[in-house]
């Protein structure tokens, strides 16, 4: 695991301040890899058999409401007559990119008025997006005014394709996210001993009580054993999880205006609709459609999304 150097300190020698900042660095990752990877489980549809056979080749899309597979013009059909378009993606697989590049080149050739929300921005860079939209600062610049790597992390090459596209085409770019450090804290620590500053960031509202949302964050904590075990209480833990998905939630609402958006996050937060898709339809009632790829040798939940993407 790419995070395991976190787990101890390396070097005992270097300051009891810099080991708690790797702490925190650790922590911040865990949780991008966590619920940007959680993989679909099998989970057929009730008293209904799966019409479609499987293994499915790369490329099929499966509208999960019709259970069958249909054209990339049957869907963008679709995802035309509602306001928001949710397209998961596993952080680290190009395939997952292509598929959201896709998608956006699609919609804004129908919808040149469309609008792109990103997990990978917190909200304080707002501005910055906004001059990279406007053609105004180079890739260079953007990078260092975002402060990329010590925020999101991974590497750009796996978006550059999608920010290129929207900065060329001026599409308009938004932060959905709140500021990385925080979400770390409060798994350490809990909301309550969040400092007066950072509990000014939370969201407006906090909903702890859907047990479905709750059951599949504790399944991925479990999955990790001591190393999220035994360090964070799964109630912190999933608080965490749960100011993510509302602070992106709350962003979509303020910003989306009476436009049509594209999100583009983790599909940790996406499936099964109870991340961000249904605390932004609590905030706004706003029609939408979720994508989650998938690669083909994963088992489908139906459950999961209204379209699965099979990639290879």
């Amino acid at each position: 695991m790419f995070f395991k150097s976190y787990a101890i300190n390396p070097n005992p020698s270097k300051s009891p301040e810099r080991f708690a900042a790797g702490r925190f660095l650790w922590c911040i990752i865990l949780l991008l890899f966590l619920f940007s990877c959680a993989s679909l489980t099998p989970h057929p549809p009730p008293d209904e058999p799966d019409p479609l056979d499987a293994p499915f080749p790369p490329g099929t899309i499966i509208d999960t409401k019709r259970n069958k597979a249909v054209s990339f013009d049957d869907m963008t059909k679709d995802l035309e007559t509602v306001r928001i378009v949710y397209v998961g993606e596993a952080h680290t697989d190009m395939d997952h990119h292509e598929i959201q590049l896709r998608v956006l080149r699609e919609l804004h050739d129908r919808l040149p008025d469309i609008c792109v929300g990103m997990e990978m921005f917190a909200r304080p860079y707002q501005d910055i997006l906004e001059r990279w939209s406007a053609s105004e600062i180079s890739e260079e610049v953007f990078l260092r005014k975002t402060h990329w790597y010590a925020n999101w992390r991974y590497d750009f090459s796996l978006y550059r394709p999608i920010l290129h596209y929207i900065r060329e085409n001026r599409i308009s770019l938004y932060a959905l996210n709140i500021e990385f450090h925080i979400p770390s804290r409060i798994a350490a620590g809990g909301v309550d001993n969040l400092l007066p500053y950072q509990k000014q960031r939370l969201p407006e509202r906090m909903d702890l009580s859907d047990d479905a949302h709750r059951n599949y964050v504790r399944g991925v904590y479990e999955k990790h054993g001591n190393h999220v075990t035994g360090q964070y209480q799964f109630e912190d833990f999933y608080a965490a999880q749960v100011v993510w998905d509302e602070v992106m939630a709350e962003s979509i609402n303020r910003f989306i205006g009476d436009r049509v958006m594209l999100v583009f996050a983790g599909r940790g937060h996406i499936t099964d609709h109870f991340g961000i898709p249904r605390r932004a339809w609590d905030r706004g009632g706003l029609s939408y459609r979720t994508i989650l790829p998938q690669g083909a040798s994963e088992t489908i939940r139906f459950s999961a999304a209204d379209y699965i993407w099979i990639t290879p």
